[in-house]
């Protein structure tokens, strides 16, 4: 029996429609039809434009009548519709007033921002027309995939090691050993080697459709690619050009595929998320979306009716206002419930903090209603806790007990303690034991501890280049961060010097030890394992070639680091205490505290002076962590250009140190460790790290 409301009232060139229902917004298949609905607040009318697939011309346009119109919603229901074979988009009328922030032309067809797929960018790299003034359509998609069973894992976040890869770069390279180069599909096939390397957690930059060639008109930069995806052109539809199968409209069930297959090997999918800006751009950008729906309700805009600019990207959405703050969460919670994500990281994540003015708050509602939504309720929420406007929030990002961050003091305090700078020491120690005077109420969880990400240099460029060397893209090497902390170890660039070499994959071998044996969460950069380069380039985000590709041929070459970055996960998950959530350090039931700084000689730590060789001790108490005994996790650190002895600190009866890694070369596998020779200290050589076991 058919309800009233999917009776069509009214017919235009044979097709039928009828006033729709206002929820949910995009377009939704119905039993009969498909219903379409969006929100424009200042437009004075609205018409639903319809293509058949892959042509310039519409079939059909149909206005909105004021019946169709609730509250400032359009809504229309159409019968006798193709999913499969049809694209849609909007014209709006209104005032068009610059000064006055307001843009509506009804001569411009504009993307529904609730499009579950986007047609334009199917084939990634294929060249668009140009000429055609509707790039980018919304398409019509069927919510049939059937997960078998698949929901979102739930890891405890203090268990996670999140592994941050772009999906293109992931497996682009000719050494990638995949079939599907570059694809969702292409992560499915690395799924055991992420299972193997001890990934619980993969980041993927952003999967949001985005137009690889939006730097297409600029003479100057038509060579280059938008890379990254940093430039969202609709927040609910995946990237059809990171499908293998996208020529076939099937996008979205690639990307559920690659979901469900890593949540069967019990790894989590985190989505770096990009609401602080969209692909229009400044008052010079493109026309796409929101400009031409309603431009004074999505974006800051000045006085003058221009953009603020608080992203660096041209324009700041308007995050607070209650209509975008629903557009957010709405878009949060489907992906939730669509595609089973995990989690998500906010790229420049202050500016969601901002009001209408551009002025940060103290207690922002979009913040606020992502913790607090019950869809959201057991998402991992991560903050890039700065933008590009200045606001710095390492440590005090409005958190309403959910939010963690990624801990930015953390990185650049241990590059450069690592680099030679004793000052940092005392910093370092708080950062180490998970960041007590930034997360003292939150807990180390807050902390997501990294050393390298996407932005900025791998970690072999970071100890084997001085200077950035970003002169492919194009901008004079203008671009790019130019306070990166990194030190080349005696040559700029690639060498042949052993000696060289040697201190450079030691320094490595220091960072990543220290990393993985903090509380907090750590991130890794995907190919940071086997020393995967950018040839020095700083700031890739437009290079779809050598420079961005992980080259796996280096898996091969750099197989020891590899093993060496293994072991160390392994032994992370091997001992509980590494991980617990806690800034409680007192004596526990070994005897010892439960974490305790020292010198070189143990238990006469000086905590605010200056130094290069310090070191710390877990004690793991057997009962507290549910653990078959106690152990004793001894972690010696000398960023210092000579030899130093370590005092190893006594153990309880019976118990004996064993070396598990040593940066000059040594690492055991869990139960394989071996009896250290001395069992009264340790002779650590120039810039080393060394990790002991202490258990029966």
């Amino acid at each position: 029996m058919k309800l009233i409301d999917t009776f069509p009232t009214n017919s235009i060139n044979g097709l039928k429609y009828r006033v729709g229902r206002v929820f949910p917004f995009g377009a939704t298949l119905t039993e009969d039809g498909v219903n379409f609905s969006i929100f424009s607040k200042e437009a004075t009318g609205c018409t639903l434009v319809l293509y058949h697939h892959g042509q310039k011309e519409p079939f059909v346009e149909i206005p909105f009548s004021e019946e169709f119109r609730i509250g400032n919603v359009y809504t229309m229901m159409v019968f006798g519709l193709n999913p499969e074979t049809t694209e849609y988009g909007y014209r709006f009328d209104g005032l068009y007033d610059p000064s006055a922030g307001m843009l509506f032309d009804s001569s411009r067809v504009v993307l529904d921002p609730y499009a579950k797929s986007v047609s334009g960018r199917t084939v990634w790299g294929r060249k668009p027309d140009l000429d055609n003034p509707f790039q980018h359509r919304g398409q019509i998609i069927r919510e049939d995939y059937d997960w078998e069973g698949d929901r979102p894992v739930e890891l405890d976040e203090t268990d996670l090691v999140i592994y941050e890869l772009h999906v293109r770069s992931y497996t682009k390279h000719p050494e990638s050993g995949v079939r599907y180069k570059g694809t969702f599909a292409g992560i499915i096939e690395k799924i055991p080697y992420l299972k193997e390397l001890g990934i619980n957690c993969v980041e993927l930059m952003p999967i949001f459709e985005f137009d690889e060639f939006e730097y297409a008109g600029n003479e100057d930069r038509k060579h280059l690619f938008n890379y990254w995806g940093y430039s969202t052109v609709c927040f609910f539809a995946p990237k059809a050009g990171y499908a293998a199968s996208s020529p076939f409209g099937m996008e979205a069930d690639e990307l559920k595929n690659m979901v469900k297959k890593l949540h069967e090997n019990g790894i989590e999918v985190i989505l770096d998320v990009v609401f602080n800006h969209t692909a229009e751009g400044n008052e010079n950008g493109p026309f796409i979306s929101y400009k031409g729906i309603d431009n004074r309700t999505y974006y800051l805009l000045t006085p003058d009716g221009s953009y603020y600019n608080f992203s660096g990207c041209g324009n700041t959405m308007n995050c607070n206002n209650p209509v975008v703050r629903n557009t957010v969460l709405d878009c949060l919670r489907y992906w939730v419930s669509a595609y089973h994500i995990d989690g998500f990281r906010f790229d420049l994540a202050s500016i969601l903090s901002r009001d209408e003015k551009g002025e940060p708050m103290v207690h922002p509602p979009l913040l606020d209603s992502i913790a607090n939504d019950a869809v959201l309720g057991k998402s991992f929420l991560i903050a890039e806790a700065w933008d590009a406007g200045g606001l710095y929030q390492v440590g005090s990002f409005p958190a309403f007990g959910r939010w963690s961050e990624w801990n930015g003091k953390y990185r650049d305090c241990l590059r450069r303690f690592i680099k030679g700078d004793g000052r940092c020491a005392p910093e370092l120690v708080r950062r180490i034991r998970g960041s007590d005077d930034l997360y003292d109420f939150r807990g180390p969880k807050a902390s997501v501890n990294f050393v390298t990400c996407h932005d900025g240099f791998t970690l072999y460029d970071l100890v084997s280049y001085n200077e950035k060397h970003n002169e492919a893209n194009g901008e004079k090497n203008r671009d790019g961060c130019n306070d990166n902390d990194s030190w080349n170890c005696g040559v700029e660039g690639e060498t042949d010097d052993v000696g060289v070499n040697k201190l450079r994959y030691r320094q490595m071998k220091n960072m990543l030890t220290i990393l993985l044996t903090s509380r907090g969460i750590p991130m890794l950069l995907s190919g940071d394992e086997f020393a995967n380069t950018q040839w020095g380039n700083n700031n890739a985000y437009c290079q779809d070639n050598e420079i961005s590709w992980l080259d796996w041929s280096f898996l091969k070459k750099n197989k020891e680091l590899h093993d060496y970055v293994r072991s160390l996960i392994r032994f992370r998950k091997a001992h509980p205490v590494l991980r617990a959530d806690s800034f409680d350090f007192a004596h526990n039931g070994t005897g010892y505290p439960e974490l305790s700084f020292h010198s070189l000689i143990p238990w006469t730590f000086e905590e605010n002076a200056d130094t290069l060789t310090f070191a710390y001790l877990y004690a793991e108490d057997h009962d507290k962590f549910k653990t078959e005994s106690d152990a004793f996790i001894y972690v010696a650190v000398n960023a210092h250009w000579e030899e130093h002895r370590f005092s190893l600190p006594a153990l309880p009866e019976g118990f004996q140190w064993k070396l598990v890694f040593e940066a000059y070369g040594v690492w055991s596998e869990p139960g394989e460790e071996k009896i250290h020779n001395d069992q009264t200290g340790i002779n650590l050589g120039p810039r080393t790290t060394a990790v002991l076991l202490g258990i029966r």
